[in-house]
């Protein structure tokens, strides 16, 4: 299956879904006709939908139509943007059954360790269809990674503007794949994005809007993990989704209300944003009834979600499925951290917002599932930490053994 395999037609309007763009070139800055001064409307690709094979979501389409594993989110190209870009295994990440009823959807299995490897595929793909000679990009941890390896996959530079206080572990991630990595004050971010785009000629492949609109084709990418619960689960009851700017929230929903509008399925899960309580930029739109808003953020480890402003794409999410957002404290977060460590799972305290959300929310008429978004190798105490070295005698071994509850 090649890029041209795509039954992507035009961008629409989130803003006036009866506003269509074509769909190249693709839209970096929102919807131009409705978005305002202090509202960014995103747009969004749509897709022949007439003429999609319902094939495709048949557990043996992949092998008939040899798409090889290592093809990554290729196995639903028509549903995707123009996948130009080459492949780094991304998607296929396992559904793991925390307890009955409780699913875990691993993001950390994807080639940089979190779901925005289904995002840059898309991105970078875009950025080749330009001809542009590298990407930029605004980050702090995850997005920055996937974007420095899916830029190196493709032979593109990658500059990214990142945060004074970055993790030193995805610090060194960033470095590894080639990219130029300036560390600057958040706010300095997107203004010297948006030179390196006009002087220098780089591709954006993050948010460059008052409210954030992000990419045209990065959230397509995330709609193949609904994809996948699908593939794996059916339908579930609820998706707990840790949620910044929102784009993760929104591509999870919009594969699923794909799927009912294919006939695939009946029903569409809610879908619950987890942010932490620091900020919670959606949980304030939705509190306010606007399609977007800006929050002063207070102190919060939970890094990867901090985010003062949102973007309409998490509102949409939420209204059409019927869910809602949910404000967390680190302490919820780091308990649910350890409730995932404790069965083997070790994932960023960001990630962890998801089952947070749910324990928050109490139980559940299942099954449900809880986005898991990257590895607990990013976390900002990485590094920080080392174990107390002992004596080798066996008396001092016993002694630490029983201090932490094994008999000796």
């Amino acid at each position: 299956m090649t890029a041209n395999s795509t039954l992507a037609t035009a961008q629409r309007s989130l803003g006036d879904p009866t506003i269509r763009y074509p769909l190249w070139p693709a839209l970096t800055m929102g919807c131009p006709q409705t978005s305002t001064a202090t509202i960014s409307y995103p747009v969004e690709v749509d897709y022949a939908y007439d003429s999609v094979d319902i094939a495709l979501f048949d557990p043996g389409y992949a092998a008939a139509h040899a798409i090889s594993p290592s093809a990554g989110i290729e196995r639903w190209a028509p549903l995707l943007p123009p996948l130009n870009a080459p492949s780094l295994g991304e998607g296929g990440t396992p559904l793991i059954e925390l307890e009955p009823g409780v699913f875990i959807k691993d993001e950390s299995r994807n080639p940089t360790w979190s779901h925005k490897d289904r995002l840059n595929r898309c991105t970078t793909s875009a950025a080749l269809r330009a001809g542009a000679s590298g990407i930029v990009v605004a980050s702090s941890g995850n997005h920055g990674a996937a974007a420095a390896a899916y830029a190196a996959r493709a032979g593109l530079r990658c500059v990214v503007f990142t945060a004074e206080d970055t993790p030193p572990a995805v610090d060194a991630f960033m470095h590894a794949y080639g990219a130029v990595v300036l560390p600057v004050p958040v706010a300095d971010r997107w203004p010297l994005m948006h030179k390196v785009v006009e002087d220098c000629g780089l591709y954006p492949v993050s948010n460059l809007t008052t409210t954030h609109t992000g990419h045209a084709f990065g959230a397509e990418g995330y709609k193949t993990i609904a994809y996948e619960i699908h593939a794996d689960l059916g339908v579930p009851a609820a998706v707990f989704v840790p949620s910044g700017y929102g784009e993760l929230l929104y591509g999870v929903w919009k594969g699923f209300a794909e799927l009912r509008r294919l006939g695939v399925t009946g029903a569409v899960p809610r879908i619950f944003a987890c942010e932490p309580a620091a900020g919670g930029p959606l949980s304030a739109a939705v509190r306010e009834g606007v399609p977007a808003t800006e929050v002063a953020v207070g102190p919060t480890d939970a890094y990867g979600i901090d985010c003062s402003v949102g973007g309409y794409r998490g509102v949409v999410a939420l209204r059409e499925s019927g869910g809602r957002p949910l404000l967390l404290s680190d302490n919820e977060l780091h308990a649910a951290q350890r409730e995932l460590a404790s069965s083997g799972l070790w994932a960023e305290l960001s990630a962890a917002a998801g089952l947070a959300g749910l324990r928050q929310c109490g139980d559940m008429e299942g099954p449900v599932v809880c986005v898991s978004t990257s590895s607990g190798f990013k976390d900002v105490s990485v590094g920080l930490h080392t174990s107390e070295p002992v004596p080798p005698e066996w008396a001092e071994v016993r002694r630490r053994l029983r201090s932490a509850g094994i008999d000796a």
